[in-house]
């Protein structure tokens, strides 16, 4: 087997807000595989500023990668447990080498015959923008809305109170994501305004790294509280173990990118499950390679609740995809030539 990389800029169509800034383009590596007059893509998805893997020496460990792309798959999981987001792209190159054309996971949505239930994602801005997104989700058909939160929870707060004058909980779900914007004395307050408005849950209030106090705001939360950035670089199994059993959530949410690709989200969804602790996955602003592989895993995971995969169009310059969205519904549409 031999393999190459090539490094490719998606650019986005307006700029994208979120806590951390606006996001004008994003960052991506490409790993092609090859066997036997056959190929395979995957997508090294990295995340500048974010990925436990953004580090200087990332480009030397995708060479690394395919100068030893033939070596043992367990020997070259250990090598790169520093690096998930190259493990993702090469567990998809893989699994896209073994099934061909676009399919990593075989199954009834790859088939065509069943959809992925998606919320709907609402990026930050002023006022009249963030209301101009939620209409057309909801003239979409969209039941699930997620929004990001955290830069002027005044205006979000108002927002979120209109909302939900129009709509109960039982018409329109609402979620938000604060991408750690609160202190853990803001996150206290926040907590009570939300649980107010029937809020399903609020994903990081607080900043990682603080379990003692995200495990003190879990325990006595009135809005379930669901961990994103915390699961971030945390690579052992034991030690996953402990976050969940200290922080205690009352969610998980996945994004194979930087949790460890495919293996490691099935250890989170494994240790989750027996804390009775619920999750759900998400994309991570992958192009359509990534997110294609991450729908198809997602599906096979048979969780019901609306899965965050809806980013593909974000782009000017994405790749061809086969996924389709139609209001609230993901189909997998076989590419013709």
């Amino acid at each position: 087997m031999t393999a190459k990389y090539y490094k490719y800029l998606l650019k986005f169509k307006r700029p994208s807000g979120t806590s951390r800034g606006v996001l004008l383009e994003k960052e991506t590596f490409i790993l092609e595989v090859f066997n036997d007059n056959k190929n395979g893509v995957g997508e090294c998805a990295i995340f500048r500023g974010l990925s436990f893997d953004d580090r200087l020496d990332y480009e030397e460990k995708l060479k690394w990668l395919c100068e030893n792309i033939s070596q043992n798959s367990d020997y070259l999981k250990e090598e790169l447990k520093e690096f998930p987001s190259i493990w993702f792209g090469y567990e998809q190159a893989v699994l896209n080498l073994k099934n061909g054309g676009n399919i990593f996971f075989p199954s009834e949505f790859t088939d065509e015959k069943v959809p992925i239930i998606i919320n709907g994602l609402i990026w930050m801005g002023n006022i009249d923008f963030m209301e101009e997104q939620i209409q057309e989700k909801l003239n979409q058909g969209f039941h699930c809305i997620k929004l990001k939160i955290g830069v002027d929870w005044q205006s979000e707060h108002q927002i979120l109170q209109k909302l939900r004058q129009k709509f109960s909980k039982n018409q329109l779900e609402l979620r938000v994501d604060a991408n750690g914007g609160f202190t853990k004395d803001e996150a206290k307050i926040v907590l009570q305004q939300l649980a107010d408005l029937d809020i399903h849950s609020i994903e990081q209030p607080i900043r990682a790294g603080n379990w003692n106090d995200m495990a003190e705001l879990c325990a006595e939360t009135p809005t379930p509280i669901a961990l994103d950035e915390e699961l971030i670089g945390i690579i052992n199994l034991e030690e996953k173990k402990n976050l969940l059993e200290t922080i205690k959530p009352q969610y998980i949410i996945l994004k194979p990118a930087l949790v460890g690709g495919f293996s490691g989200s099935d250890e989170w969804i494994s240790l989750a499950e027996r804390n009775n602790i619920e999750w759900w996955i998400t994309s991570a602003l992958e192009s359509n390679i990534g997110l294609n592989a991450i729908a198809q895993y997602t599906f096979t995971k048979k969780n019901k609740m609306p899965q965050g995969l809806g980013t593909g169009s974000l782009f000017t310059n994405n790749f061809k995809s086969c996924l389709e969205i139609d209001g609230e519904k993901l189909f997998y549409k076989t590419l013709s030539d």
